[in-house]
């Protein structure tokens, strides 16, 4: 009936449990938490040019 694959935990491959949704489980999901406030994941940015007094003494 349910024609969706079963969704897994992106760190180990488990089947996901809801109450950890997208982990299979607490551990995993501290282990996520650790990379992010680890800085290991970092989420690309532009730097962009606030218009400040720096930009006009680039004449």
């Amino acid at each position: 009936m349910n024609d969706r694959p079963a969704r897994r935990c992106p760190l180990c491959g488990k089947p996901v449990e809801p109450a950890y949704r997208p982990f299979c489980g607490k551990r995993c999901a501290d282990l996520d938490l650790a990379r992010w406030l680890g800085e290991r994941y970092r989420v690309p940015a532009a730097e962009e040019d606030d218009g400040g007094p720096e930009a006009d003494d680039k004449d």
